[in-house]
């Protein structure tokens, strides 16, 4: 197939500047290339040209940091070239004018934060996005429920995909090829016989370093061996030095404890960082989607402290690759738990050990491409506005009752079975109060070519046997119909909605047994 990915409009991709959907996208790229034909359209960057072929990989970027000027980019792109499918990162807004300049191409809409908050986009707008995407990829149960929270309709659409990491480039650090490494730079910035707490994320207050900070004078009298490394700056590439930055930098000045600022450091090397630390805390006091550094971290094989916010939680298991932190805006919830994990070595060790076969296990890039590989699949073969295909046997009956509740009504005469009527569903009420149907013909009273006899009881004797439509056509699909309903609907999806599938099959089969 031919597939375009749509990068968002802040950062370049290969992630040269970083970026956590940058990295999503270049990891899965050497994997996702093997199968289809693929181009990525992202914004220009000085130090990349504005077209070029990577590894069989096209890759095409435009103006962008402002969606609206990216916008007019990806639309005046697509005027000229044709794709199987389109798949938009993190810009639910972007799925109309692309389905408008596209209107054969199949969307999958990858959701990476809450885009779909009524502050970001309308319902309105969101509803109409919805209904045009095949489906929804999220990063993290959190996503999609907030998706599910506020379009429930979309609930069949979603698929969480947890993200990867490079296990061969994230090593631990008494790993051969990051030992010399490790050493270099504990012994430039001051940090031998030290034990690392390593922050790594952009540097504001919904990241929350400040907490961390805040929480070093209590812990500093309970170890005598500690030091932090804060690993980034106020954004992507960038070191300004935000109000933000500024109050961060003045704490750590009145502390006893070393405390080690890099500033901005390249996704290339970045990795070197998490070898020369000894444990790993997120600070994150928003609900984050699921903060990549956790991939990273287990990768390099360190024992995880994080905050109970959004998707964070979902990759840790409890006392095996690392602790939660409950109420992250109290310093004193990063003391306790850095205490508890600090205090028992062997049981650090362990935790970093199972980080690392945790990653290596679960989160690589080519799983994460299979799963990315199979959702595309899905989409090709699925009408965005209808049902997925694979309807199963609850589905199709309950499609039948409500078109046999919709039909013309047939006279009907109550069965003498009141006490299991009133066990009935209240939709299986209706449909047999309409469609109940006394019939006293052969062919159809006695599907066994038994005749009915009266039977005498008790001096009564017994109504004639009733059957209803829903009754014949259960029965009749206990057996090859329903097979026969499934592999039609399935060969009628793309020139009817399955509903008329259903209801063009339903009056076949009335037809076919003689009841209309």
């Amino acid at each position: 197939m031919k597939i375009l990915m749509i990068c968002t409009e802040k950062l370049p991709v290969p992630p040269v500047l970083g970026g956590a959907i940058q990295t999503y996208i270049s990891g899965n790229l050497p994997y996702l290339s093997k199968f289809h034909e693929i181009t990525v359209l992202g914004i220009s960057e000085p130090s990349l040209p504005n077209q070029e072929i990577i590894d069989g990989v096209h890759y095409v970027r435009v103006p962008g940091q402002i969606l609206e000027i990216y916008r007019e980019g990806v639309i005046k792109y697509l005027e000229s070239t044709s794709f199987d499918l389109i798949h938009i990162f993190n810009r639910p807004r972007l799925v109309l004018p692309v389905r408008k300049v596209a209107p054969e191409a199949k969307i999958t809409l990858s959701m990476h934060n809450d885009m779909f908050n009524p502050d970001k986009i309308s319902p309105e707008e969101a509803t109409a996005a919805l209904e045009e995407v095949s489906n929804i990829v999220t990063v993290s149960d959190y996503v999609g429920n907030v998706i599910r929270n506020l379009y429930p309709q979309a609930t069949a659409k979603i698929t969480t995909i947890y993200s990867g990491v490079d296990i061969e480039q994230f090593l631990p650090g008494y790993h051969p090829k990051m030992q010399k490494i490790r050493n270099e730079i504990r012994q430039e910035h001051g940090l031998e016989n030290k034990t690392v707490i390593m922050f790594a994320g952009r540097l504001s207050h919904n990241k929350g370093v400040d907490r961390l900070i805040r929480a070093l004078p209590e812990l500093s009298k309970k170890f005598k061996d500690l030091a932090v490394v804060v690993v980034g700056s106020s954004w992507f590439s960038e070191d300004n030095v935000t109000d933000y930055v500024a109050y961060v930098r003045a704490m750590t000045k009145k502390l006893t404890i070393p405390v080690v600022t890099t500033g901005f450091v390249s996704p290339s090397v970045i990795q070197n960082w998490f070898a020369a630390a000894d444990l790993f805390v997120c600070t994150s006091q928003w609900n984050e989607p699921l903060a990549r550094v956790h991939y990273e971290a287990m990768a390099a094989g360190l024992p995880i402290l994080t905050t109970a916010r959004g998707g964070n939680p979902e990759v840790i298991q409890l006392n095996e690759n690392g602790l939660v932190v409950e109420n992250p805006e109290n310093p004193i919830g990063f003391v306790e738990k850095i205490t508890e994990i600090l205090s028992d070595k062997s049981k650090m060790k362990n935790m970093g050990i199972k980080g690392r076969e945790l990653a290596v296990s679960l989160y690589k890039w080519d799983r994460v491409a299979s799963e990315i590989l199979g959702v595309w699949d899905d989409a090709i073969h699925t009408s965005s506005s209808s049902v997925p295909q694979t309807v199963t046997d609850i589905y199709v009956e309950q499609k039948i009752i409500e078109d046999l509740v919709s039909a013309d009504p047939i006279e009907a005469k109550p069965t003498d079975t009141k006490s299991e009527y009133e066990q009935k569903s209240t939709l299986e009420k209706k449909a047999e109060a309409e469609v109940e149907v006394e019939v006293k013909q052969e062919p159809i009273i006695d599907l066994d070519n038994k005749p009915e006899k009266d039977i005498e009881n008790n001096g009564i004797k017994d109504e004639p046997k009733t059957y209803s439509v829903r009754d014949i056509i259960k029965e009749s699909l206990r057996e090859s119909v329903r097979k026969t309903i499934i592999e039609q609907m399935i060969i009628d999806s793309n020139e009817v909605s399955t509903e008329d599938s259903i209801s063009n099959l339903i009056r076949e089969l009335k037809r076919r047994r003689n009841i209309e």
